[in-house]
């Protein structure tokens, strides 16, 4: 929180990590597809912040959808959402990787259909 009762920035991409968390560690095995896990790393985010959000003991949402897939990389965006209130808007590539061999990596099949049918709808 910061001095006006306002989460403080840094806070807004905790959120965005954990919907991210979400995504790939509960939402993609629950889809047979547990590779997406492990071994994926943020190559870039960027976020607007489009008003302040007061601290509260209520949670918001966070719509997180996916926009892009390519080789062996795809893009996420993000909402930070409650009712009508629109807090900030992000976007970020994910890197599939190999941690063995300390670079990144295609993405099978499996998790290229699973990141297109995410893209459909928000999550």
């Amino acid at each position: 929180m910061d001095t006006a009762g306002h989460v403080h920035n840094v806070q807004h991409l905790r959120y965005l990590e954990e919907a991210r968390i979400d995504m790939l560690c509960v939402l993609a095995p629950k889809h047979g597809v547990s590779t997406l896990a492990a071994g994926m790393v943020v190559a870039q985010l960027d976020i607007e912040y489009l008003r302040p959000l007061a601290y509260r003991p209520d949670p918001v949402r966070i719509e997180s959808r996916v926009t892009r897939v390519g080789n062996s990389s795809f893009d996420l965006a993000h909402d930070i959402v409650d009712g009508e209130a629109h807090y900030a808007h992000a976007t970020s590539t994910i890197v599939a990787f190999d941690v063995t061999a300390g670079r990144s990596r295609p993405l099978t099949g499996d998790e290229r259909a699973l990141l297109t049918e995410l893209g459909e709808q928000p999550t």
